[in-house]
């Protein structure tokens, strides 16, 4: 389960083009596999999302690249952060994930969502509809995937999907967990509670009660036993040796983004660092290490500033990984 995982959302990098790219990415999972992070995950998009850069920035097809990083690593689970259910037909999702596990040797995840980026949608021609669709997509998904994965054959005569006796041969060879994504509160965790093993959520600190205790409550309604789940909490982090260090990758890295920190007002500039936990490996880990409150496993961190630089994944991993037991 996840409890401390290495997410990489970001594939555009300072003097980085398509043929050194993947040589890149593969040196931030093996340090992250090194380290003592026990997931390595990537983004399952087809555009840079708009928190992240520009829509053209470089974007990697999630499945192919994590089988390719199947042979660039040995221990760490291997998932998406998180699938776009509306992607990819459930029955083909299932297989998908379990070839990964069968070419990791058993160390695939799956991690999976409702959906929610409607400039791919229209781009590439596949359906959004409203949020009410992605999710009852999403529901009867699980009923098809979840029994595939775990060597059945489903039939479902559903509204959005069908399938008659799915066959996945062959099958896993390793019970291959869950993770849904997404902390709404009615619908997400309900589904989590249901379906999955393991929750990530995304949200500020003041909500995170709130949404423990939601999930709570459907684990109750649904009789099922909370403690068997995981919950992580998604991080955006930037370390280095020193808190200049860190800074300076910051601030290089808005430069990239077409900002300019140093410039800022300090209101200014401390809204844009909000949105990372930064600083040498001491700070780092003591923000971390108040935010693992009762309720929370781990964390799933992404390092959009600075993961690609040599040697931070491995300090972020050697870091935090005495935190998670």
């Amino acid at each position: 389960m996840t409890r401390l995982g290495y997410q990489i959302p970001n594939f555009t990098y300072p003097g980085v083009g398509p043929a050194e790219l993947f040589d890149v990415v593969a040196a931030q999972a093996k340090e992250a596999d090194s380290s003592g992070f026990d997931t390595v995950l990537v983004m399952d998009h087809f555009y840079q999302l708009p928190m992240l850069g520009d829509p053209d920035q470089y974007m990697l097809e999630c499945y192919s690249l994590l089988s390719a990083l199947a042979r660039e690593t040995s221990t760490v689970r291997l998932s998406a952060l998180v699938t776009g259910n509306t992607y990819r037909n459930p029955a083909v999702l299932a297989k998908t994930v379990t070839t990964l596990d069968i070419v990791s040797n058993g160390r695939a995840q799956l991690g999976i969502g409702a959906g929610w980026y409607e400039l791919e949608h229209d781009s590439f021609g596949i359906e959004f509809g409203t949020f009410t669709d992605r999710f009852e997509k999403l529901e009867e998904a699980l009923q098809i995937i979840i029994p595939m994965l775990r060597g059945q054959r489903p039939s479902l005569d559903g509204a959005r999907y069908t399938a008659r006796e799915a066959m996945n041969e062959p099958a896993a060879i390793s019970h291959i967990p869950v993770m849904i994504g997404g902390g709404g509160e009615r619908k997400t965790l309900r589904m989590v509670a249901q379906y999955a093993d393991e929750s990530n959520i995304i949200c500020p600190p003041a909500d995170v009660q709130r949404k423990l205790d939601a999930l709570a409550g459907h684990c109750e309604v649904l009789g099922r036993d909370r403690s068997e789940l995981t919950v992580s909490w998604q991080k955006t982090a930037c370390i280095a040796p020193t808190a200049d260090e860190a800074k300076a990758d910051l601030v290089a890295y808005f430069a990239r983004r077409g900002l300019d920190l140093a410039a800022m007002p300090d209101d200014d500039q401390a809204f844009w660092l909000s949105n990372f936990i930064w600083g040498d490996a001491d700070t780092v880990g003591e923000k971390f290490a108040e935010m693992l409150v009762p309720g929370i496993d781990g964390f799933t961190i992404n390092m959009p500033a600075n993961g690609h630089v040599e040697g931070r994944v491995a300090l972020l991993g050697e870091t935090l990984s005495p935190l998670i037991t």
